[in-house]
């Protein structure tokens, strides 16, 4: 905050709290020339006021909030860039990754700060901190069957993966659904925790400068045909002779690799869409999909109980 937003804050809360006091103590005195008791010259509908001062109550009630004021403002920031007496504050201002955020974290813990938000993350690792190495001693598979860190790891995929996958984990377009069989990059526990821990990269690239709009729609009618649909045979046959370019990836059978993250074409399961329209764009277009990485924001250990979790999903037994 600039100096001068700073000064205007200070000079703005204090001219207040003082204009305050001011008219608190003017309306503690007796101004007119009536005693105390004494009807005024104020009459509405048969109603006369009194002269009469302030409840004590009520003025104790008002110099209590006065002294607690000026103490708060003492003691906790919130004029301007003064930070208090206690050099206590919410949280580390300005950070703008997690590393900065660790970073804040270490320096004022080294300062002797009072952070509250670093307080509760000390007080939530020295608590829960265990309880997630305990979790992590255990296989996936078996946590997987593990009621208690089900719950756990339904909370913190509802916290920081149903945003993309929705809160029953059916995903939509352009996210996968975690509760079929359907897997990019396969659907061992430690595949899932590897595309947690890691991240994952999609890259399916643009045709639209190497094919013309007809080959397109022939490679698309082709691609259809795999999982079973019936298409024009004439434009099947003209997309299969330029399918050499996908198999790279997909496979001459187009069943995928999930090694590279390459879909199986011959399923039903479309991560964009499986109308001709939507496969022609992704043919021309390209797709860029992009699976964060969690291992630095969450931790293995939260990560481990997330992924026995997503397993469970489409595992029963």
């Amino acid at each position: 905050m600039s100096s001068f937003w700073s000064a205007w804050i200070i000079v703005l809360t204090l001219g207040t709290l003082v204009a305050l006091i001011w008219l608190l103590r003017w309306n503690m005195k007796n101004y007119v020339p009536i005693e105390e008791g004494q009807e005024l010259d104020h009459e509405f509908d048969g109603i006369v006021e009194l002269n009469n001062p302030l409840p004590k109550w009520w003025t104790y009630l008002f110099w209590a909030c006065f002294v607690w004021g000026f103490l708060y403002l003492a003691l906790y920031p919130g004029l301007g860039n003064f930070n208090g007496l206690l050099d206590w504050k919410s949280s580390n201002q300005d950070v703008q990754s997690l590393e900065e955020s660790r970073q804040a974290m270490k320096e004022a813990h080294d300062k002797g700060m009072i952070v509250e938000y670093d307080r509760a993350v000390r007080a939530a690792q020295e608590k829960y901190g265990p309880i997630f190495e305990a979790f992590a001693e255990q296989p996936i598979k078996e946590l997987a069957k593990n009621e208690d860190a089900l719950d756990v790891g339904q909370r913190l995929f509802l916290q920081n993966c149903s945003q993309c996958h929705g809160s029953n984990a059916m995903g939509g377009q352009g996210f996968p659904n975690l509760t079929d069989d359907a897997w990019l990059y396969g659907g061992e526990p430690s595949d899932i925790k590897t595309t947690l821990l890691q991240g994952r990269q999609g890259n399916m690239p643009a045709f639209g400068a190497q094919f013309s709009d007809k080959q397109i729609t022939q490679l698309a009618n082709y691609v259809a045909s795999l999982s079973g649909r019936e298409r024009d045979a004439d434009l099947v046959a003209a997309g299969k002779a330029n399918f050499a370019v996908c198999s790279a990836c997909h496979g001459a059978d187009g069943k995928g690799n999930q090694q590279l993250g390459a879909p199986n074409l011959t399923d039903n399961v479309w991560l964009y869409g499986g109308s001709i329209n939507k496969i022609e764009e992704t043919l021309k277009h390209g797709r860029n999909g992009v699976m964060p990485a969690w291992k630095d924001i969450l931790g293995e250990n939260k990560i481990h109980v997330i992924s026995a979790y997503v397993y469970s999903l489409s595992n029963d037994e």
